[in-house]
């Protein structure tokens, strides 16, 4: 059986993602940790999820099943807040300021939407087509 590509992870096992002013030069955090404003602008596609969510699960796999390499977050219980309001942070910038459940999908650097967004736009056929135009597909 062939082996898929593995996507890139990142575990939020460390002290929680940022805080106002907390950022240093290039996006990178005190302790070493990203920040979510960097790591959506430098990816594609990218995943924030639940660790062990199934509905994250059912976002991967349809990403990788479309020929999209997603990057991925997944996000520990005791910083979940933390990354949630950065997430809205970073949402609102794009006029979107709802509140966010995960799984959340950025697009090209824009936030695209959960779940219920993505499946939606696969069905009807536009995803593809918003992947090409982030340059997660080349097809």
């Amino acid at each position: 059986m062939q082996e898929g590509l593995p996507y890139k992870t990142w575990t939020g096992r460390s002290p929680p993602i940022s805080s106002p002013g907390s950022t240093t030069a290039g996006g990178v955090l005190k302790g070493g940790r990203r920040s979510v404003k960097s790591m959506v602008s430098e990816n594609a596609v990218i995943v924030f999820s639940k660790h062990g969510c199934c509905m994250s699960h059912v976002v991967r796999r349809l990403l990788l099943g479309l020929g999209v390499n997603p990057a991925v977050y997944e996000v520990e219980e005791d910083d979940e807040v933390s990354v949630s309001d950065e997430l809205e942070m970073v949402g609102a910038a794009d006029g979107k300021g709802a509140r966010l459940q995960l799984p959340v999908v950025f697009v090209g650097g824009k936030l695209f939407g959960g779940l219920d967004r993505v499946m939606a736009t696969h069905i009807s056929g536009e995803l593809v087509p918003i992947l090409k135009q982030a340059g997660a597909l080349w097809l």
